[in-house]
């Protein structure tokens, strides 16, 4: 191999670790998400936010109540009849009929109950109005519901007042849910599998 060649290959050599290093460097610039261009979600301030209008709301709100959970979520549960029998844990499936409304409004925007989407002229067409049924911690329910069904027992009526990080955050998806709502949910806990 003559000298010329020596020095061609030792320069394609050179020029390809620099190519490798110049590709990691720019790897490592990228952002772990590049869809991810807004801020970031700061659960912790909202929660704030959100717990001082739900005292608020409990200091002024006329609410019957057999008992109240504050859990430490900021979740409050207001339990208005007692049920029997266990509570729910992960992978139990719950049966509740519910209407939820805005804490702040009290605008219904969801229910299982065809007479209350009626006259909540929230009634679709179509739609099925029978209890509705979820997996505890499966991931097919905001987080609020999860948390507040693992307070009650079958049986229980109860209201569920969630602050906005355990219910849709921020999203602005939902024409009858503004961004960094407080939901409260009517509860009539049917039964447990």
């Amino acid at each position: 191999m003559s000298k010329m060649d020596l020095r061609i290959k030792m320069g394609i050599k050179k020029l390809s670790l620099g190519l490798i290093f110049m590709g990691f460097a720019l790897v490592g610039c990228e952002p772990s998400n590049p869809f991810n261009t807004g801020p970031v979600y700061d659960t912790e301030a909202n929660l704030a936010i959100d717990r001082v209008k739900i005292d608020e709301f409990l200091a002024t709100e006329a609410i019957d109540s057999l008992y109240r959970i504050h859990d430490p979520s900021g979740v409050v549960v207001i339990v208005q009849k007692e049920g029997s029998g266990s509570r729910p844990t992960s992978g139990s499936i719950v049966y509740t009929d519910y209407t939820g409304y805005l804490m702040e409004s009290g605008s219904v925007f969801d229910t299982s109950i065809e007479s209350v989407a009626r006259d909540n002229d929230i009634y679709l067409e179509g739609n099925k109005y029978v209890t509705f049924s979820f997996l505890v911690g499966g991931g097919n329910v905001i987080t609020g519901w999860d948390i507040g069904f693992r307070r009650l027992r079958p049986g229980s009526k109860a209201k569920i007042i969630i602050p906005s990080p355990y219910g849709y955050r921020d999203q602005d998806n939902n024409d009858r849910i503004p961004p960094n709502s407080i939901l409260v949910f009517d509860v009539s806990f049917k039964g447990i599998d």
